[in-house]
């Protein structure tokens, strides 16, 4: 297949490209060469004549989101639209990236496939937006909300988790926040596989488990060799930012799993990788 990657160099982008390449006709575009934002971009993505085009790139800071809006719809959103409406032309499928944060947080199981979605931020509103204008543009398209991503390198909680830990040398982090953390590599599998099958719809694929952002934390000082870091529970309400995430962002994988037999690994097993991979 000729598959296009919007956002190919955030860390879902590059892993994408790698599992991808092998088998397929890969164009990667990105920042600052290709900026969804501008409708000039539609016909330089549909020119390439793609059979898939999957979109990852978003304005993905949630603070930055609440902060500015507009910005967030603008990328988050319009960029979408502009996207979908290259697939009109090529008469490609789309593969859309969404998120978590598009729930509220306010039930007290995992979110299923077709659970209401009810946004609490303009980073959740803006990826909700886009999904819609996934729905009304396209009639083949993947609606794929994933959580809590990692992957090798330096914007991700893992790392930050452990800048932090290096340098204040005691940590305090939420225990009433629950999500799914999901490895990059393994998320791009799971979607190379979707790709495959053309059972379009709207999947949840997340690293299978829950955790607190606490509970993972804990793990990541644990298989650093650093649990004599002094790590205090706090709670959201006592953490001050712009954004105001989901108490319960976790997603449970049910359509992917159930009709395909598309599963991730639990997230503990892909935390091994993770460190494993930092050593070589």
């Amino acid at each position: 297949m000729r598959i296009v990657i919007v956002g190919g160099r955030g860390q879902l982008g590059r892993e994408l490209a790698r599992v991808l390449a092998p088998d397929h006709d890969i164009l990667s575009v990105d920042l600052p060469e290709c900026d969804i934002t501008q409708r000039s971009e539609i016909d330089c993505i549909a020119s390439y004549l793609p059979d898939v085009v999957i979109h990852t790139a978003a304005m993905t800071d949630v603070d930055a989101c609440a902060r500015d809006p507009l910005a967030a719809y603008r990328s988050n959103a319009l960029g979408t639209h502009n996207v979908a409406i290259a697939c009109q032309r090529a008469n490609a499928a789309m593969l859309y990236i969404s998120t978590n944060e598009v729930f509220d947080g306010a039930k007290d199981a995992p979110y299923l496939e077709w659970d209401e979605p009810h946004p609490l931020n303009p980073y959740g509103a803006s990826k909700l937006a886009g999904e819609r204008y996934v729905q009304m543009l396209l009639e083949h398209f993947y609606i794929v909300r994933t959580a809590w991503m990692f992957s090798l390198g330096r914007n991700n909680f893992i790392a930050k988790i452990l800048a932090a830990a290096k340098e204040k040398r005691a940590l305090a982090v939420v225990d009433d926040e629950i999500g799914n953390p999901t490895y990059a590599p393994d998320l791009a599998r799971a979607l190379a596989e979707l790709i495959e099958t053309n059972h379009f719809g709207i999947y949840h694929l997340v690293g299978e488990g829950v955790a607190s952002r606490y509970d993972w934390a804990a793990r990541v000082l644990q298989r650093a060799g650093m649990s004599d870091v002094p790590l205090a529970r706090t709670k959201l309400a006592d953490y001050q930012r712009d954004s105001t995430p989901p108490r319960n962002g976790a997603l449970a994988n049910f359509v992917a799993a159930t009709t395909l037999g598309i599963k991730l690994r639990p997230w503990p097993e892909a935390l091994e990788e993770y460190f494993a991979s930092l050593k070589t």
